[in-house]
């Protein structure tokens, strides 16, 4: 290791001198495949997420009254993975720092599996509930292991876009669950649903554990192990460890209460918790929830084909910034998407704003009635556009920076010994706000009208602007030590 001042200048020159060769001996073939076996798990917790949207127009048209669902158990039955998930976010908190990532990873697809499985067997409401519950138990630990396990093996310069991947494969469970949906029943979707975890436990077997779980556990032989088969045999591999080591040595190895007066674990903790509660605050779950009804109101005949293109959308641009991200870095990418959601939250306000005048009634019930009546139809044929448009805006905007971002910086800025507490804290946070979003949103929607609702995301987004520009770090190209050590205040290893 490098536990002496002079010894530890010398790591630090060592890089200064070298970077180039350091880095050009890296060959990343199975950090990526690494990356691609954990990635099956928000595979799989975007087809939870999307599941509800094909499934609940058939489950309450089903012939069966058992598993009939009437209005308020279809918004349960949308909404209760949220509260699944929040639990699974504690639940992988302590599972990260007691069995490691790669346990915890396995394990987490053990209730997708049964979830599943409990709701193609579904006998009655109940049972569709429950199995909601355990896949939204098992996305959760999901949310919370993967990024984590992502952040502690890729390397400083591919870091933000294998992070971002992430989010990649959430939406492209999503949109895999869309397209399904127009092919399948709901029970052949949720078989079809439990085939990327069941791969996720397979393919993770081969896979190491996390070279920094390892030296927290003392196991360095084992950390060089895992760091020789993601870097390649050429790779500068005890220079590495011994970096991390060094980290690991200056700030002790468990977390007791006391070190929330640390600056360097009570700012990251601010920071995490901010950016999942603006993720949520933008109105991305209840524009996502709504968005078939939105469609229905602009005239789009075809509203299940067209959320398919909603999910293209999201997929293309996650993509984009997927590739870009270790160019670009978080923060600019955060500002132009809180910009472009601020935008375009604000056209969909003045839209309903628009149908509201012409129809001079508020509801969005009353408003579907009106539209469907053809005394109505011509005043706004020429609105429907601005509807979409704001849609599309929307999207491409969240996908581009809001979307990804919070889940890599929450894995990027926590210290080692409370990155499972603080992690498992944010991703509570996360859910709780997504649950009370999506469930709340009919009634903001009555109560301060629909104009009125999107200005309030409208309002959030611009607040998570400044936010981000006075706040946030760039954690771009910096190793999480030197990352940690910004926090601190010292300059790191």
């Amino acid at each position: 290791p490098c536990p002496t001042e002079s010894n530890r200048r010398l790591c630090g020159t060592v890089e200064h001198l070298f970077p180039l060769s350091l880095h050009s001996k890296v060959k990343n073939k199975n950090l990526y495949l690494a990356t691609f076996a954990s990635v099956l798990g928000p595979m799989s917790f975007g087809f939870v997420l999307g599941y509800s949207s094909p499934a609940i127009p058939e489950l309450t048209k089903i012939a069966d009254p058992r598993l009939r669902l009437d209005d308020n158990q279809a918004s349960w039955f949308g909404s209760i993975v949220t509260v699944g998930a929040a639990a699974g976010g504690l639940l992988g908190g302590w599972m990260v720092g007691k069995i490691g990532r790669k346990l915890s990873l396995m394990f987490c697809s053990l209730p997708f599996v049964f979830g599943f499985t409990i709701i193609i067997a579904a006998q009655n409401v109940w049972m569709l509930y429950i199995g909601r519950v355990l896949t939204g138990l098992a996305s959760g630990v999901t949310s919370l292991v993967v990024p984590l396990y992502i952040s502690e093996m890729a390397h400083e310069r591919v870091r933000g876009t294998l992070g971002s991947c992430v989010q990649l494969m959430v939406v492209l469970g999503i949109m895999g669950v869309y397209l399904a949906g127009l092919f399948l029943d709901w029970r052949w979707l949720a078989i079809c649903s439990s085939i990327p975890p069941t791969l996720l436990m397979v393919s993770m077997c081969f896979m190491p554990e996390t070279p920094r779980f390892l030296l927290s556990q003392g196991k360095r032989r084992e950390a060089e192990e895992a760091l020789r088969f993601l870097r390649g045999p050429d790779a500068p591999v005890e220079w590495e460890c011994a970096r991390i080591e060094d980290a690991c040595d200056q700030q002790g190895s468990s977390f007791h209460m006391s070190d929330l007066k640390d600056p360097g674990v009570y700012k990251p903790l601010v920071i995490g918790v901010m950016l999942m509660l603006f993720q949520q605050m933008t109105g991305i779950n209840a524009i996502m929830f709504y968005a078939e009804s939105i469609f229905e109101q602009a005239h789009f005949k075809e509203s299940d084909l067209a959320s398919v293109i909603v999910g293209l959308i999201q997929v293309v641009f996650t993509g984009v910034a997927a590739l870009i991200m270790d160019k670009a870095g978080r923060k600019a990418l955060l500002v132009i998407s809180g910009v472009a959601m601020a935008i375009s939250t604000t056209a969909f306000g003045v839209y309903f704003y628009l149908m509201s005048k012409l129809h001079s009634t508020t509801s969005l019930s009353l408003l579907m009635l009106d539209i469907k009546s053809k005394a109505g139809e011509e005043p706004h044929a020429d609105l429907a556009w601005l509807a979409l448009a704001s849609m599309a805006v929307f999207i491409t905007g969240f996908a581009l920076g809001w979307g990804p971002i919070p889940w890599l910086v929450m894995s990027e800025i926590f210290p080692a010994k409370v990155r499972g507490v603080a992690s498992a804290v944010c991703v509570l946070t996360n859910w709780t706000m997504a649950f009370i979003v999506t469930k709340t949103f009919q009634d903001m929607m009555t109560i301060l009208t629909s104009a009125g609702t999107f200005w309030l995301f409208a309002c959030m987004c611009i607040l998570n602007v400044i936010f981000t520009i006075a706040f946030i770090p760039e954690t771009k190209g910096k190793t999480l030590e030197q990352i940690e050590a910004t926090f601190r205040g010292t300059s790191g290893p």
